[in-house]
């Protein structure tokens, strides 16, 4: 079962529009009163953009959004917002952002080299620090457990192609962080989440399965329950990134959890534990829902067999960032929180949100057939 680039498309690209020579020297900045900073967003409002904020404003900071102003505009109506676009040829482009000064900026946004070199470069000059939020699709060999920020990543010798998709989304985060490094040296901060979820992720990439588990009844699980799973609930992320920020923690870091090894039987087990419903788990192994064109990841979310080119997605190395106090909450408190938020959404909400990813009811109780038509074969045959 090869999972493409496309699969591992997490973070801000998978929650809306794709779209949405630096100084050597660290700039002055003054802390507005109280020893908060004042801190720049780019994006803000989508998933991980308002726990950003939240965040941040915890902390005594004092927050700017720069966005386009499209999505979710209503939100935080206390805090400043500049409109422009990561693209400098677009309409006002970055002129909002011109002799501004801010102690960091953390890119909620940035997929494209040619933006972030335009949107870093502006910068360098008049902030302290350049927070990147990238992605563990940067590595160019995911089939290798253990991967720590040392490890090769994805290029690509096609640089005039912009048009993200499944083969180039990797090569271009991580030309994205070389160029926010190339502006800041050794004043940036690159963070690769694995998949984020949790409350107001717009994707089924976990929310199909606390959803699913609630309804009870005969689930679909993949594997043999042993299979490793990592990702990472976007408030812990949001808590991170701002304790990076306050630390001034330079450099890469692997941001996916938990601390210890999860498999995905403890995971839905977590599921049930949140709903406390009647769900029985049947698990069907790798080859059959490759045979049964099961996907994992899309039609079994979160998931990929532990073999080949998949092998090392859910077992990336987080020492790192554990050690600069990376933190995780227990799997049950983000798969209820995630579907309480669910639950909350309107019934169209929610069935749109259904058609994003995981198996339909009607799907899932096909497989399921076949899988114990199937287990019955040898029994009859005897």
């Amino acid at each position: 079962m090869k999972l493409s680039r496309r699969g591992l498309l997490q973070g801000a690209a998978a929650l809306g529009s794709l779209w949405a020579a630096g100084c050597a020297t660290t700039p002055r900045t003054s802390a507005p009163k109280g020893g908060g900073k004042r801190i720049l967003i780019l994006g803000g409002t989508a998933f991980l953009g308002p726990q950003l904020v939240e965040a941040a404003r915890a902390r005594g900071h004092t927050v700017t959004l720069f966005n386009r102003g499209k999505t979710r505009p209503q939100l935080f109506p206390d805090v400043e917002k500049l409109q422009g676009d990561r693209d400098p040829n677009k309409g006002e482009g970055l002129k909002a952002l011109e002799g501004r000064t801010w102690d960091a900026v953390i890119d909620t946004s940035g997929y494209v080299p040619r933006l972030v070199r335009a949107s870093a470069q502006l910068l360098a000059p008049h902030v302290g620090q350049y927070v990147f939020i990238s992605s563990i699709s940067v590595y160019k060999d995911m089939s290798r457990p253990g991967l720590d920020e040392t490890a090769p990543v994805a290029t690509t010798s096609d640089l005039a192609n912009e048009t993200i998709g499944e083969e180039n989304y990797g090569a271009l985060k991580a030309l994205c962080e070389q160029e926010a490094e190339a502006a800041f040296p050794g004043r940036t901060t690159n963070i690769r989440p694995g998949l984020i979820v949790g409350p107001e992720d717009p994707t089924q990439r976990f929310t199909y399965w606390p959803e699913r588990v609630a309804r009870g009844g005969e689930v679909l699980a993949p594997g043999d329950g042993s299979d490793p799973v990592q990702f990472i609930d976007v408030r812990d992320l949001a808590e991170w990134t701002l304790h990076a920020l306050d630390n001034r923690d330079f450099g890469v870091f692997n941001a996916a959890g938990p601390t210890r090894p999860l498999t995905v039987r403890e995971m839905l087990e977590a599921c049930k534990q949140a709903s406390q419903s009647d769900a029985t788990f049947t698990w069907a192994n790798a080859a059959f829902l490759e045979q049964q064109k099961v996907s994992g990841w899309s039609d079994l979310p979160v998931w990929v067999p532990s073999t080949g080119d998949s092998a090392g997605v859910g077992q990336v190395s987080n020492t790192r960032a554990v050690a600069r106090g990376l933190k995780f909450r227990p799997v049950v408190d983000t798969a209820r929180d995630t579907l309480t938020w669910f639950r909350g959404l309107t019934p169209d909400q929610q069935e749109k949100l259904r058609k994003r990813g995981g198996l339909s009811p009607e799907r899932e109780r096909e497989v399921l057939a076949a899988w114990h038509e199937r287990q019955a074969r040898p029994a009859q045959a005897g």
